[in-house]
């Protein structure tokens, strides 16, 4: 009787047991499912990944800033002025002259008669023309005097020269002070450096009165001598 009651014991022992561990079981599954709940009660909604930057593929271009050049770019530099460009002015008589009763000094100007710029630049050749006729000219001792520089004519400008004789002393015929005759020329031709030629120039009052045979010549200016 007593081995009955025993063995009943342990029945109800395991019994107990096994309904303890039913308990805690359904217990861990409803917290499980607690930890998966969001704030409303319900299940979060899956975090969709990181959108990646489209790739590039070899023929895609940056857009890049430039500079673009400017139109037209610089202008291309004058040639030099040739025969055909210029024309002599006549030769008039220079408010600044040496004392006396010649021609004293003259200035020419030279004209860029051409539809295109051109450049001169230097000191003329001088000959004084006997009868006027350039076949018998008569080559003078130029002495320069100042700086030469490159003169930039555009159509319709202008470069000048001052040419300065000995002067002739006296009245009438007059005299040379080396006791040399004067000479008298209706006309004078300039050469001009390059290929800018030879120009024949009268003087708009009278002729060429010189002495000695020298004349100072200016380089070729912008600006008209006085």
């Amino acid at each position: 009787m007593e081995r009955r009651n025993t063995r009943r014991a342990a029945i109800a022992v395991a019994l107990t047991a096994t309904a303890t561990a039913a308990v805690l079981l359904t217990g861990c599954q409803g917290d499980v499912g607690a930890a998966g709940s969001g704030a409303g009660g319900g299940s979060s909604a899956p975090t969709a990944p990181p959108t990646a930057a489209p790739s590039r593929t070899a023929g895609d271009t940056v857009p890049a800033s430039s500079t673009s050049p400017s139109p037209g770019g610089s202008a291309e530099p004058a040639g030099r002025c040739g025969a055909e460009d210029l024309e002599a002015t006549a030769a008039h008589q220079a408010a600044v002259r040496p004392q006396g009763t010649g021609t004293g000094a003259a200035v020419v100007g030279f004209t860029n008669t051409s539809g295109a710029p051109c450049v001169v630049e230097g000191f003329p050749t001088v000959a004084g023309a006997a009868n006027g006729s350039p076949e018998m000219n008569v080559p003078l001792t130029v002495r320069h005097t100042g700086t030469a520089a490159p003169v930039a004519l555009a159509p319709g400008g202008r470069a000048w020269v001052k040419l300065t004789f000995h002067q002739v002393q006296g009245e009438g015929d007059g005299s040379c002070a080396s006791g040399e005759a004067p000479v008298q020329y209706p006309t004078m031709v300039l050469g001009l450096p390059g290929a800018a030629g030879r120009h024949q120039v009268a003087l708009d009052d009278g002729v060429f009165a010189e002495c000695d045979g020298v004349v100072a010549v200016t380089a070729l200016s912008a600006a008209e001598p006085s």
